[in-house]
């Protein structure tokens, strides 16, 4: 069985609405052999990054950057998962009202330095999610999920 780590900063109802999107998408009912796995950004652990086949990120962008919840996270796993996790795909998701290029560079930096692989678009919103981000959000969590289906 293969397995996601969803690793998500949930402090808006904004977010929250996007994390449940990617949730619906990853557990679509026709994706089989893939276990999805949540985890808050503050409680994520080295074990969680090494034991997973592939990653979707959740975050506001916070003052022209990633949360610090999503910083800590790789912070405190980044050289443990260096060599272990390259080729790994992974999406993105988050959420700013202004300055959300930033937290996109931030997050692109880290994985490329991890040497994770692009799995889809990311989705970026401002404001309120209307229906497109959330079945955008959707389609992420499911293309992550179905990608590692089909490893």
């Amino acid at each position: 069985m293969k397995q996601l780590l969803i690793v998500h900063h949930t402090p808006s109802p904004h977010c929250q609405a996007m994390f449940e999107a990617v949730v619906s998408g990853a557990t679509d009912p026709e994706i089989e052999g893939v276990e999805v796995v949540r985890r808050a950004a503050l409680s994520v652990s080295t074990s969680d990054f090494l034991d997973a086949d592939g990653y979707v990120l959740g975050t506001p962008a916070n003052l022209g950057s990633i949360s610090g919840a999503l910083k800590h996270a790789f912070d405190t796993s980044y050289y443990q998962i260096l060599d272990s996790t390259r080729g790994r795909p992974f999406g993105l998701y988050l959420h700013g009202n202004e300055g959300t290029e930033g937290a996109e560079n931030a997050v692109d930096r880290i994985t490329a330095g991890l040497g994770w692989e692009k799995a889809a678009e990311h989705v970026i919103a401002s404001n309120k999610p209307d229906k497109a981000v959330l079945a955008a959000c959707w389609d992420l969590g499911a293309t992550v999920a179905a990608g590692l289906m089909a490893e």
